[in-house]
């Protein structure tokens, strides 16, 4: 019992020394230290920081600033700089990157005009200690951007800008850390500019040409392999950073590039994207917090009155110019207050590439202790002001956007919106129910519902089981997106009748299915299944052939027949179709009426959204072989078709999809058919069987022929 005692003093003896214990112990402080801040309503990333600076080696020295939490919180940068990119809009980028070269201007110049003649005629230091501090000023890092990611207001222009301007200003002044050191060193010469932009161009290239190349080649060919896309994404984050280490730039700069080039192959509402916010938010971020909060000093407070001037006189600047910056910014652009507090927030806190240049700078001799203690509590200050800002106007902003959800369309449905995914084999579903995450409307609190239609004959009890089975991995993979989905395996005669009866007994909005496999002769003449669940399913029905994997699109090609905006699917559809192209970041290329164009653009507009669309006057339906002028082989073609009777029916909407597979075989494509009032159903079990329409006698006739010939000439010797 006493060894125990002993052993258990010994593990407890500072700082700790045992990794079980220490991992343990952060593990705790970032579960509890949010709960607690919580409580006084402040944001939980000063928990984070604050508990940092308690235990401390500069603090009660409970654990060591050791090479293992050195580890974890570069890490933890490198993530926080990887998700901004990942998640930044870049349609809203584009749009607005002007803008954001104006506020990298301003975050960068401001504070380094105001800090400067401080540090040099106020602290009274010497032009390489002052130029150096100022430009320390002008840094700024992210800490609080995992709130704004949290509360959903990532896409707003003000993060776009402050995420744009960040990259800017941070890239110039560790460009002017190293021509200050190469000038210290007597190194600065051509030689040094013309090495660094030629890096810096060999880097930018193989990170937006190559990288993007490799990653669609992996995700196709490692598709099943769920885990390992994450694996090989955090391989490229990191392989980024050490790539923009060795050309002379901070390793954050490689990360955020790395989340720019994967931006369009990593969708919002993927798994995979749940999976890198969930471990980052959850573990690396708040390592990197509390590894802020080790670094504070706060015996430099008792250090004398010296000490206290520079850390005031540094935490003051800092603040003033990023503020100024925010306030020239809102007033240019005509933004609202709230979203200069997110500008201010975001670039108002001062971490890691600001320790980064003053660490440099104190080792080099340039600058002495005072600047490092002082840049010490200047970190925690800034960190402390601009999480408290970040959230308050954050909040406000998420409000605003509730506000104007309350007064639209979306709003009314939002709650009700339920997809049913249904294909002929379990192998299929994969890519449907990804589609229907993808398009989900993310306020709804319907689950995704997977339908499986097991034939009603002896063996039906024993199907029903292994159809339960197959499917419930789709589960898992819906839950990894953090969606509802439930399971629904049915008895019928034919699949059409039970999907169109699951569809309203569950009040359905949608249904999404897979594509028909190629006709046999005898479907021609009686009826094939697919023809059924067009005539029998009264919803919007989504019929897809996803030949590869979403992502790895690059436009979707809309064609759309003249009065399809007079649909009563009309809505939903273009909904739909809007928020694929949202999430995939790809453009829309319509093809249709000048009619449905302005429909289609009227959604936009209400929807909020910023995605690139582009439409061409088209109606010579008759001549559809024209449409391969316009589709190439990395696009997602999406035909909007209509049930025979509908207002926007044409006689060459008949059999599209044999169609579309004769002249786009191997290009993925969806076939909508809008919702339509007042189809009839029936529980006949042979409803399918239907000999009237002529232009499937003529189609089975012209089959039969071709099948001939090509008996008769293989004959041929």
């Amino acid at each position: 019992m006493q060894q125990i005692f002993h052993n258990l003093i010994k593990e407890f003896q500072l700082p700790l020394s045992s990794p079980v214990l220490i991992f343990s112990l952060i593990l705790l402080i970032i579960l509890f230290a949010p709960i607690a801040l919580k409580r006084f309503n402040l944001p939980g990333i000063i928990g984070l920081i604050v508990s940092g600076v308690i235990i401390g080696p500069k603090g009660l020295d409970i654990i060591a600033n050791d090479s293992a939490i050195h580890l974890f919180s570069t890490i933890g940068i490198l993530y926080i700089m990887f998700i901004a990119g990942l998640e930044l809009d870049l349609q809203q980028f584009k749009k607005h990157r002007n803008k954001s070269l104006i506020f990298g201007a301003f975050t960068f110049f401001l504070p380094l005009i105001i800090g400067y003649p401080v540090c040099r005629y106020i602290l009274g230091y010497d032009f390489n200690a002052s130029f150096l501090t100022a430009s320390m000023f002008a840094t700024h890092t992210l800490v609080s951007y995992p709130i704004v990611s949290k509360l959903g207001v990532s896409k707003n222009i003000s993060v776009a800008l402050t995420v744009g301007g960040t990259i800017l200003t941070d890239t110039a002044v560790l460009i002017i850390l190293a021509v200050i050191l190469g000038k210290s060193r007597g190194g600065l010469s051509e030689e040094f500019f013309i090495t660094l932009g030629i890096s810096i161009l060999l880097f930018s290239a193989f990170m937006f040409l190559v990288i993007p190349r490799i990653a669609k080649w992996f995700f196709q060919k490692m598709e099943s392999e769920k885990h390992a896309h994450y694996i090989f994404v955090l391989a490229v984050v990191f392989f980024a950073a050490f790539l923009s280490q060795v050309i002379g730039l901070e390793p954050i700069i490689g990360a955020f590039v790395a989340g720019l080039a994967l931006n369009k192959l990593i969708p919002e509402s993927s798994a995979l994207m749940n999976r890198i916010e969930f471990i980052g938010n959850s573990l690396f971020i708040p390592f990197f917090l509390i590894a802020v909060g080790m670094q504070v000093n706060i015996k430099v407070i008792t250090a004398g009155p010296m000490a206290l001037v520079v850390a005031g006189t540094l935490s003051l600047v800092a603040i003033v110019g990023k503020w100024l910056a925010a306030w020239s910014t809102q007033h240019i652009f005509k933004l609202s207050k709230d979203q200069r507090g997110i500008i201010f927030g975001l670039s108002g806190s001062h971490a890691a590439a600001t320790l980064a240049v003053i660490l440099v700078g104190y080792e080099a001799k340039i600058l002495d202790e005072n600047i490092l203690n002082g840049t010490i509590i200047l970190i925690l200050i800034t960190c402390i002001v601009s999480s408290l800002v970040t959230e308050r106007s954050a909040k406000a902003i998420l409000i605003q956007n509730e506000t104007r959800d309350l007064v639209s369309e979306e709003k009314e449905t939002s709650n009700r919106e339920n997809i049913i995914v249904t294909a002929s084999k379990a192998i299929k579903f994969e890519k449907l129910l990804e589609l229907a995450l993808l398009i989900k409307n993310k306020k709804s609190d319907e689950p995704v519902t997977i339908l499986s239609v097991v034939p009603n004959n002896e063996a039906a009890e024993e199907n029903i089981l292994k159809s339960r089975n197959k499917l419930h991995e789709f589960i898992t993979m819906a839950s990894a997106t953090e969606v509802k989905a439930n399971i629904i395996t049915t008895l019928d005669h034919n699949a059409a009748s039970g999907i169109a009866r699951v569809a309203k007994e569950s009040m359905a909005d949608l249904v999404i299915t897979s594509w028909p496999n190629r006709a046999r002769m005898l479907d021609l003449f009686i009826g094939e299944k697919m023809e059924g669940i067009i005539r029998s399913v009264d919803k919007n029905l989504f019929i897809c052939r996803l030949s590869a994997p979403l992502v790895t699109n690059k436009r979707i090609v809309l064609a759309s027949p003249p009065l399809a905006e007079l649909e009563k699917g009309f809505d939903l559809w273009v909904r739909k179709v809007i928020r694929l192209a949202e999430e995939l970041t790809v453009p829309i290329f319509h093809y249709g009426h000048t009619h449905t164009h302005s429909a289609f653009k009227q959604k936009i507009h209400k929807m909020g959204v910023n995605i690139s669309y582009f439409h061409h006057n088209f109606e010579d339906w008759d001549n559809f072989v024209s449409f391969t002028r316009f589709v190439k082989p990395e696009d997602l073609f999406v035909v909007v078709s209509a049930r025979n009777g509908s207002v926007s029916y044409m006689g060459v909407q008949d059999h599209l999809h044999y169609k579309l597979d004769k002249y786009f075989e191997q290009i993925s494509k969806i076939i909508i058919f809008p919702k339509q009032e007042g189809v009839l159903t029936g529980d006949d079990n042979y409803e399918e069987i239907n000999l009237s329409p002529l232009n499937r006698s003529l189609d089975a006739f012209e089959l039969v022929g071709k099948s001939i010939k090509d008996f008769f000439n293989k004959k041929q010797p």
